[in-house]
């Protein structure tokens, strides 16, 4: 992957080239952004234009059996490290060399992807996958061998978030004092779920949601017309993984609508009837059925449809960017009931359920508790 084929972030773009050919190259960077702003794109560009020894712009082409090894993501030079779980391909101890076929099919098809695209592609979804001390162990073998082709050794770290601690206190030493030539670029969507040590020896680089008219542009160039790209760019807000699910009608969030609306139309219908309680837990023994890691982008989703509620309840249009396509429900009509007097402890339920089902609690009684207490604060009435 070249840089050119990374939507936007130009500004990133001249950063990484101009001190790769001043030959200052930090030997541990922290790659930082949102889902779909291209962080792993970003990361993967940088190391190929490290590898190829390209000088410029213009003369990434120059090295063409290089950048085809790096294109293919075989080059022996360039690592990789991932989140993985055990699955029915590999019974225990899976470390991301088992699963490099799938993750270059993954990086092809999907760039821009998320963490959940990948457990899927995996079939590992209803698992936490983990970077664990068996593949910080692989890491510190790979790099410590001399470089196969006499330049850089690269690992890309993605979603090294996932790092547990005791992946995190092996790999310290070596991202403070790498090998010679040796380059760690880690991929994060969350830097405050890594421990400090690991953030104060790299380098941050912080990336920005894609811009929309980025996102219209490339959509543009896949046969959507002009209002159609437009309006897609706009509902995705800087994510051009959510862009290209919306265009491929693939998104999660569509499921997840649903499931928001049907604890709405519940909720509401459950002030002064109890007989609306079984429609409660009947949603929550829907939502807990899923693997955790749906569990989990479901409650941020609400997250983030409580905020989009308030803004339009405050008049605040033009930073509201969520459609929601069920009939019937319109959101400007649900906005009056997220205000001063709820939204703050709404939104602590949500993150509290997040934490509860990250450390594999009973999903049933997550789900049902929450939906009670959210259903009292939806009542719950403005100053």
């Amino acid at each position: 992957m070249q840089f050119k084929e990374v939507l936007g972030l130009d500004h990133i773009k001249n950063h990484l080239t101009v001190t790769a050919d001043a030959g200052r190259v930090p030997h541990a960077q922290l790659f930082v952004g949102p889902e779909g702003s291209g962080t792993l794109a970003m990361a993967i560009a940088y190391a190929q234009y490290l590898l190829c020894g390209n000088t410029g712009g213009e003369n990434e082409g120059q090295n063409e059996v290089c950048n085809a090894k790096c294109s293919s993501l075989t080059h022996p030079d360039l690592h990789f490290a991932f989140p993985v779980s055990n699955s029915d391909k590999v019974k225990s101890h899976a470390v991301s060399d088992h699963y490099l076929e799938e993750w270059r099919r993954f990086v092809k098809e999907q760039p821009y992807g998320n963490l959940f695209d990948w457990y899927r592609l995996l079939g590992i979804e209803k698992k936490q996958g983990q970077i664990g001390v068996d593949e910080a162990q692989d890491i510190v073998k790979k790099l410590a061998l001399k470089s196969y082709e006499g330049g850089y050794k690269i690992l890309i770290l993605w979603m090294a978030e996932k790092m547990n601690g005791a992946a995190s206190n092996k790999l310290l030493k070596l991202i403070e004092e790498p090998p010679a030539k040796t380059v760690l670029l880690l991929v994060a969507e969350d830097e405050s779920q890594l421990i400090t040590t690991i953030t104060s020896r790299c380098q941050l680089l912080h990336f920005p949601p894609v811009p929309e008219a980025v996102i219209a542009q490339a959509l543009a160039k896949k046969g959507l017309s002009e209002q159609e790209s437009n309006a897609l760019a706009h509902e995705a807000n800087g994510n051009y993984n959510k862009a290209l699910d919306l265009m491929n009608k693939d998104s999660e969030d569509l499921v997840f609508e649903k499931w928001f609306v049907q604890w709405v139309r519940s909720a509401f219908k459950a002030k002064g009837n109890k007989a609306a309680i079984q429609d409660l837990l009947m949603w929550s023994d829907e939502v807990a059925k899923n693997g955790r890691e749906v569990q989990k982008k479901f409650l941020r989703y609400c997250i983030a449809i409580v905020r989009q509620a308030l803004l339009l309840n405050y008049s605040v249009e033009e930073l509201v960017f969520t459609k929601i396509h069920v009939d019937g429900f319109d959101l400007r009509k649900f906005a009056p009931f997220v205000h001063e007097n709820n939204v703050m402890d709404m939104v602590q339920e949500l993150e509290t359920a997040i934490f509860h089902v990250e450390r594999n609690g009973n999903a049933k009684i997550i789900f049902t508790d929450l939906s009670i207490k959210l259903t009292r604060l939806l009542h719950t009435k403005a100053a």
